[in-house]
């Protein structure tokens, strides 16, 4: 039996791709409820961080330099977090995890962009799991803005 990635299989899934390594991919997240949310995903498959190789490993140490530093330029959060929870993949059996990171900047204050304001009304916890769609015409501009530092 073939398993598939869940989120490969499916066009978007992830958002909208921005930027690209040898080994991982960088979206930028559909849901926008901490302003600058990007998803970066293993190339290939792997259902857990244990088989990462040292050449990705690397690779991710230069992304998590290089996202930090350009949402600092662009819209200097107070802080990021990082998560690879996988969790979903166990809701279907059977299970399909795929190696992926959540790179969420967190404001302890109100960020306006392109006339839309964002709030973190849970700063300093753990984020939630709360879908926040903004327009295309702002995802765009988002992604370029982003681009532009990148």
């Amino acid at each position: 039996m073939t398993i598939k990635c869940e989120y490969c299989q499916i066009p978007g899934a992830y958002g909208n791709l921005i930027y690209e390594t040898e080994y991982w991919q960088i979206y930028l997240a559909p849901s926008q409820r901490y302003f600058g949310t990007c998803v970066v995903v293993l190339k290939r498959h792997s259902g857990n961080l244990r088989e990462l190789k040292s050449e990705e490993w690397a690779d991710f140490s230069e992304i998590v330099e290089k996202l930090e530093n350009t949402l600092n330029k662009a819209f200097t959060p107070t802080l990021f977090n990082w998560s690879c929870f996988m969790n979903s993949a166990y809701r279907t059996n059977p299970p399909n995890p795929e190696v992926h990171w959540h790179f969420i900047p967190r404001y302890n204050r109100k960020i306006e962009f392109e006339g839309l304001i964002f709030e973190d009304p849970d700063f300093g916890f753990i984020p939630l799991p709360i879908e926040h769609k903004i327009p295309e015409n702002v995802m765009v501009k988002l992604m370029d803005e982003i681009k532009r530092h990148l």
